[in-house]
C-alpha cells in the first residue's frame, strides 16, 4: 500500500501561500479534503492535493469586486460544487426523505433522528399590516417578549417556539386545515411545519406531493454557510445577543432585495414572462435591476444543486400545468444566455405554480433559514465574544 505524504495545516497553508482559515474555507467549499491526525483533533492534508491546487491557482472567488474576505470555521454546512451537506448529510437527499423539523434538530443538536411529536403551536398577537416579512419580524418579537426562559439560550426550544410563532402569525387564506405530509416509506405525517405553512400561503388544498415539495424547500433553504444574513446573526451572537435578537438581525438582512427577497423579484420576472416571453422578461429584468434575479450563483459554476433538487419536485407535482410551462420557458431562455437557475428561481417557481402571494418565496426562505441562523448563533456562543471588529480605512473627503 502506497504511503500518502501528508501535510499539517501550517505546512499546507505555507505551500499554498494562504492563511489556515482560508485552507479550512477550501475544505468547507469541497475544494480540498482533510483527514484527522493521529490525535483525532488536528487535520492533515494530502500533499499531492495541495500541490495540484497550488499549480491550478486559488479557487475562483465571486466576481463581486466589492466582496470582503471573511472566513469562519463551522461544523454545520459544507458547500461543494454539486451538492450541499448539513453536518455530513446531503441536503438534497434530506429534502426528499426528512421533515424540516428533523433537519432543524440536526443543525441544532448534531443528531439526525425522527421527530414524532409535532412542534408546539404558538399563536401570539402580532398585529396586522405590512408585508409577510414584517409579520415574521413581529412574530419573533412577540415570541421573545412572552418567553420567560429567553435568557437561557436554549437554541432548540427557542427555535421551535420561534418558527411556530412565525407560521401561525401569518393570515390564513384557506380553510385552516393542516394538510398531511407524505414522505417515502413513512406513514402520513400530521401537523408538520410544512403542512401548517401550506395553509398560510396557498389559497387551495394541495395536490398530491405539494406539501412534500414545500417541506423540501424548507429543508434546502435551512442553511447555506456564511450568507449575508447568517453573518449578521453571528455578529449579533458574538455580542451575546439572545437567540430571538440574533434571528431578528438575520431577518433584517434577509429583507433586502438582493438576498432573501430575491425570489420576489424573480416572481415578478416570471409574471412578466407569462404575459410576453422569457426573452422579453429577462431583458426587462436586466434593464431594471442590472442583473438577472434567480439566475447565477458565485459558489456554483455548474448551477445551484438546491435549485435542481427543488425544481425536480415542482415538475413531479405540477407536471403539465400552464404555470410550469411558463417557468420552463424562462429557464430555457436564460440557459441560452449561459445562465443557470439558482434557488431563488426555484422558490419563485414553487410560489408561481401554487398560486401563492408574490412574497411567499421570501417567507419560505426566512422561516427555513431561522433553523440555520440559530445553529450558527449556537456555534458563535462557543467562540470568544466580540471577535468581529473589522477596521475602517479612513478617507479624507
Amino acid at each position: 500500500m502506497a504511503v500518502v505524504d501528508e501535510l499539517t495545516v501550517d505546512e499546507a497553508a505555507r505551500r499554498l501561500g494562504v492563511k489556515p482559515a482560508t485552507l479550512y474555507a477550501y475544505v468547507s467549499r469541497g475544494v480540498l479534503d482533510r483527514r484527522r491526525g493521529p490525535d483525532g483533533r488536528t487535520s492533515r492534508f494530502d500533499a499531492a492535493d495541495i500541490d495540484a491546487l497550488a499549480r491550478r491557482g486559488r479557487p475562483r472567488r465571486s466576481s463581486r469586486t466589492t466582496g470582503l474576505d471573511i472566513e469562519i470555521d463551522t461544523s454545520l454546512t459544507a458547500i461543494q460544487p454539486d451538492r450541499v451537506r448539513y453536518r455530513g448529510h446531503d441536503a438534497a437527499r434530506l429534502a426528499r426523505r426528512r421533515t424540516f423539523e428533523e433537519v432543524a434538530e440536526l443543525l441544532w443538536t448534531g443528531e439526525l433522528g425522527t421527530v414524532d411529536e409535532p412542534w408546539p403551536v404558538v399563536e401570539l398577537d402580532v398585529g396586522s399590516g405590512g408585508s409577510m416579512i414584517d409579520v415574521l419580524a413581529r412574530a419573533v418579537q412577540a415570541a421573545a417578549i412572552t418567553d420567560d426562559h429567553r435568557r437561557e439560550n436554549d437554541i432548540a426550544r427557542a427555535g421551535r417556539r420561534m418558527v411556530s410563532a412565525m407560521v401561525h402569525g401569518l393570515p390564513e387564506p384557506g380553510d385552516g386545515r393542516v394538510s398531511r405530509l407524505h414522505l417515502p416509506e413513512r406513514e402520513p405525517l400530521r401537523d408538520t411545519i410544512a403542512g401548517r405553512l401550506w395553509g398560510r400561503l396557498a389559497p387551495t388544498r394541495p395536490p398530491a406531493g405539494a406539501v412534500a415539495t414545500l417541506n423540501a424547500a424548507l429543508v434546502l433553504l435551512a442553511d447555506h454557510e456564511l450568507a449575508a444574513s447568517t453573518l449578521a446573526v453571528r455578529v449579533a451572537a458574538s455580542t451575546r445577543a439572545d437567540p430571538y435578537a440574533a434571528v431578528s438581525a438575520g431577518l433584517a438582512t434577509a429583507s433586502g432585495p438582493l438576498h432573501g427577497a430575491a425570489s420576489r423579484l424573480t416572481r415578478r420576472m416570471l409574471e412578466r414572462a407569462a404575459t410576453s416571453s422569457g426573452e422579453s422578461a429577462l431583458a426587462d429584468a436586466q434593464q431594471r435591476y442590472g442583473t438577472l434575479p434567480g439566475f447565477g450563483h458565485p459558489l456554483y459554476e455548474r448551477g445551484d444543486p438546491r435549485a435542481r433538487a427543488l425544481l425536480e419536485l415542482v415538475h413531479e407535482t405540477w407536471s403539465g400545468s400552464r404555470q410550469l410551462a411558463q417557468v420552463d420557458a424562462l429557464v430555457a431562455a436564460a440557459r441560452r444566455r449561459g445562465e443557470a437557475a439558482n434557488v431563488d428561481l426555484a422558490l419563485a417557481a414553487l410560489s408561481h405554480v401554487a398560486s401563492m402571494p408574490v412574497d411567499a418565496g421570501q417567507t419560505i426562505f426566512a422561516i427555513a433559514r431561522t433553523a440555520g441562523w440559530l445553529a450558527h448563533a449556537a456555534e458563535e456562543y462557543g467562540e470568544a465574544p466580540l471577535r468581529f471588529r473589522p477596521r475602517a480605512r479612513f478617507r479624507d473627503p
